[in-house]
């Protein structure tokens, strides 16, 4: 379990980050600071193996309160910040990621992801491998369903919701296309452009179109295009 500290002098701002901590499994132990000098003292005590550290406090702020702990220093970093201006100083520091407030959940998940990754590096613990998602919680006529992946045959984003097309259903679930995308087997679903995937299986043709883009024809008819930052 990873032990994380969330250093921000703001309670609504802490309050945010442990919410979004709080959804994933992996996570044990959340405590928070809310001055550089609680920060100090909690890296000290407590073991983080994770902090979530603000930039600007009153006195001691993020780069003084981490600069305390000499290296090597046994525990990632992510600043979590609403200032653009300190990104340089903050990869200098070894940073994981900066993240401007306000993070989105999704991109708050990449970065997550990432320090995973690292922390099983450094316990040499391999990271396990997660699983494709095989079904999706839908509502349907006021009822819970579970809708098998293969039966999807693509998918919209609509800012905080997906729209999902199966067949001649279609259902509306809130979260992100990137969420959805990063938890669909990558051999099996792709993402075509910014707000669209779509299951290969579905795809009857691909044409040539403007630019090096690919006009994508799904075997029920429907017309996508596979934009060229995609196709990689």
């Amino acid at each position: 379990m990873i032990r994380v500290l969330i250093v921000d002098d703001e309670p609504p701002a802490r309050r945010k980050v442990r919410r979004f901590l709080q959804q994933d499994p992996e996570i044990g132990e959340i405590h928070d600071a809310g001055s550089g000098e609680e920060a100090v003292a909690a890296m000290q005590s407590l073991a983080p193996d994770l902090i979530f550290l603000d930039v600007q406090m009153p006195g001691i702020d993020g780069f003084t309160a981490l600069a305390a702990i000499p290296e090597p220093r046994p525990f990632h970093v992510i600043f979590l910040t609403a200032h653009p201006g300190y990104a340089l100083q903050a990869f200098e520091a070894e940073a994981l990621d900066y993240l401007l407030k306000p993070v989105s959940p999704d991109r708050f998940e990449r970065a997550l992801e990432r320090a995973k990754e690292q922390l099983a590096l450094r316990r040499n613990t391999p990271a396990e491998p997660r699983r494709p998602l095989k079904r999706i919680l839908v509502v349907k006529s006021g009822r819970e369903i579970f809708l098998p992946v293969e039966k999807l045959d693509w998918a919209a984003a609509d800012r905080n919701y997906v729209t999902l097309y199966a067949g001649p259903e279609t259902y509306t679930i809130r979260g992100t296309l990137d969420s959805l995308a990063t938890q669909l087997d990558p051999d099996q679903f792709v993402r075509i452009n910014r707000s669209e995937l779509v299951n290969l299986d579905r795809v009857r043709e691909m044409q040539p179109w403007f630019h090096g883009e690919r006009r994508i024809i799904l075997k029920d008819g429907r017309e996508l295009t596979w934009t060229r930052r995609f196709r990689p």
